[in-house]
């Protein structure tokens, strides 16, 4: 599903991003990257959906090579992957159902197709009776839960979560984690991205630890240790 292969991420000669990552993620895994800030969790998530190049090495993520990817093929690469990220990024001037249909606007889908499927993403995310709010009526919690139907509207195989719940409480935090397991028990693979021990040790599934940008831990049912 997800393969890194030798890859290296260089922002400048003095600042590296990742080093000598090799790493598969298997379909259906819910795998979770810790690490300390500026350790690279942040760089390795966003070479997943092509946010970001590798310096050198290779990755392919759902038979995408995503090394050699040409710039108007991507669109079509982050239909396959949703991301979720710490800040909200909704739109303040449209209701819920409208930041969530936006995201299938933009990709051209039929009017009669967007009402059939922000029903389904916003029911998953326990949004259906407020998809005529507005972003700021929502709890912070609520927001993130748009930001995750958002990210579902294709349907994506991996669903990557950047720190989704870095601007949460603990009840809102355990809200999130709770529908991020909801959405890998429907087979999607999620990237958990994140420096919150308590979470990760909760969540008693796969670890993945980076320090100095290098993978140091890769433990099945792991814990995050500091």
């Amino acid at each position: 599903m997800i393969h890194f292969k030798n890859i290296n991420k260089t922002y400048s000669p003095n600042i590296v991003g990742v080093r000598n990552v090799n790493l598969h993620i298997r379909p259906g895994e819910f795998v979770s990257i810790v690490g300390q800030s500026g350790t690279g969790k942040s760089t390795l998530a966003k070479l997943m959906f092509a946010e970001e190049r590798p310096t050198s090495g290779q990755i392919a993520v759902g038979g995408w090579d995503i090394t050699r990817i040409r710039e108007h093929d991507v669109p079509l690469l982050r239909r396959q992957i949703g991301v979720v990220f710490q800040d909200f990024k909704l739109l303040v001037r449209r209701t819920v159902y409208e930041n969530v249909a936006f995201a299938l606007e933009v990709a051209g889908t039929p009017a009669r197709r967007i009402r059939e499927v922000v029903p389904q993403v916003l029911k998953i995310v326990n949004l259906q009776e407020k998809g005529d709010r507005y972003p700021k009526q929502l709890s912070g919690g609520e927001q993130q839960r748009v930001v995750v139907a958002r990210s579902l509207v294709h349907r994506p195989k991996i669903l990557v979560a950047d720190e989704p719940t870095g601007n949460l409480d603990t009840i809102h935090t355990r809200e999130i984690i709770d529908l991020l397991r909801k959405i890998n028990e429907f087979g999607t693979t999620v990237v958990l991205v994140t420096h919150n021990r308590e979470v990760v040790n909760a969540l008693k599934k796969r670890v993945i630890t980076l320090e100095g940008g290098e993978i140091t831990s890769d433990v099945e049912e792991g814990r995050y240790k500091l």
